[in-house]
């Protein structure tokens, strides 16, 4: 059906049309449906409508045609005609109400919003406080001037700018680890009493290959107080990798370690393990059973950190010495130093119970909590100040060195695809053959 929109309606070719003509027209067949574009037009249309057929002494049923007319003329549905009625008869016109709505100034401008998308594609979009956190900490620390708006942006107005239509345009296999009865280490959970030194750890599996085997392996430590975060990258799990990359992760800690609490896994839960950590003098727990909180902090920062950054997908065992290499020349830095992360507070009602909240004044980065924490020095291994780590944490601001980072990221990932061109290669053909 066609349908017909029109605009400058005149009262020529209606007013000779009687209720009779009208009803005769409604009943004919419609060739076309009719729709009305401009409002103030149809209004008026309407309205000398009304009066020329003198609606108000009209009986029901004239009524009724003359209501059946409006509406396929108009296109509007019934509910509007009869508010458009109601409103001719309390004074005789139809005027098109003005709108009443509260407009709010606009403070944020194009281009503020392109550099949060920017910021954002920078840091792989974080939660709404830690981003507030990196605005501000680009104006306020890094001088900044192009993020001055930004840096006093709130959390939830962060949310609404990256629905905008401005924004929109710039932005495997898995193995449960098996159990072990192998009495190292105790059941119990870490209990830091606010200390750093207490480290979980635990490992991510790069997926497996049905040509090539297993893929590579990450190994996560945090810090359970502080979140400081290393991540290292081993080929396997066994001792011949694991145990002097334990090693030299332990020592990236800028404090001294006191607890090492991993899962019931046995990469962690064996002799080799548990002599390094007796050497370093550092204590061995294990998670307890039907306690599935014991490790969840770790367990979080695996989906949020790692995969956001490593993805799922299988990687050669073969690269991980590259990869390791990135996590120490770059994504440790920016993990520890240049993303936010979000701190709880315990807050207590009547009834004694408790709660955690995370406020936006509680994002900071790791090494901002490392140095809030009374008599911060104290827990600082033997040479390392905090001077020489300012050294590390302000020679870029968080989105400069995000950006070098994911340049690094992209130029790592094209040379493994030109070292191992091979071995991806067979993956692929053996997944289109498997389909």
């Amino acid at each position: 059906m066609v349908i017909i929109e029109w605009m400058n309606i005149t009262m020529s070719n209606t007013r000779n049309l009687n209720l009779t003509e009208i009803e005769a027209f409604l009943n004919a067949p419609q060739p076309a449906e009719f729709n009305a574009v401009n409002k103030h037009e149809a209004y008026l249309w309407i309205e000398n409508l009304l009066t020329c057929h003198r609606y108000l002494k009209l009986d029901r049923h004239q009524k009724g045609i003359l209501f059946r007319y409006l509406k396929t003329m108009t296109g509007y549905s019934r509910a509007q005609i009869r508010r458009l009625i109601t409103k001719w008869k309390k004074g005789g016109r139809i005027v098109k109400t003005k709108s009443h709505r509260t407009v709010f100034p606009t403070i944020y401008t194009r281009e503020d919003i392109i550099l949060l998308a920017k910021t954002d594609e920078a840091h792989c979009i974080l939660s709404g406080p830690a981003t507030a956190k990196i605005l501000n900490r680009e104006y306020e620390i890094f001088n900044k001037l192009e993020y001055a708006r930004l840096s006093k942006i709130s959390v939830s107005h962060i949310y609404n700018l990256r629905h905008s239509q401005t924004y929109g345009t710039i932005t495997t296999l898995f193995v449960h680890t098996r159990p072990v009865t192998v009495s190292i280490g105790q059941r119990r959970a870490p209990v830091p009493n606010g200390k750093p030194g207490y480290i979980r750890v635990d490992t991510v599996h790069q997926g497996d290959s049905l040509t090539e085997g297993k893929g590579l392996y990450h190994i996560n430590l945090l810090d359970e107080v502080t979140q400081w975060e290393i991540v290292i990258c081993v080929e396997g799990i066994s001792e011949q990798f694991l145990h002097p990359a334990l090693e030299i992760a332990l020592m990236l800690f800028p404090f001294i370690i006191i607890e090492f609490h991993s899962d019931n896994g046995s990469e962690f839960i064996n002799k080799i393990v548990a002599e390094l950590l007796n050497k370093l003098k550092i204590q061995q727990t294990k998670s307890r059973p039907m306690q599935t909180t014991d490790n969840a902090q770790i367990e979080t920062k695996n989906g949020g950190v790692l995969r956001k950054a490593m993805g799922y997908h299988y990687i050669p065992k073969k690269a991980a010495r590259l990869i390791d290499q990135w996590y120490n020349e770059n994504f440790n830095i920016y993990l520890n130093y240049h993303r936010p992360c979000g701190y709880a507070t315990t807050i207590t009602n009547s009834k004694g119970k408790q709660k955690k909240i995370y406020k936006a004044s509680g994002y900071m980065t790791p090494y901002e909590k490392l140095k809030s924490l009374p008599d911060a020095k104290k827990y600082l291994k033997p040479g390392i100040t905090f001077a020489k780590l300012d050294e590390i944490a302000y020679v870029m601001s968080d989105t400069d060195y995000a950006e070098m980072m994911k340049k690094a990221k992209e130029k790592l990932f094209v040379k493994i695809a030109k070292t191992y061109r091979q071995d991806i290669e067979n993956i692929i053909v053996q997944t289109e053959f498997n389909k």
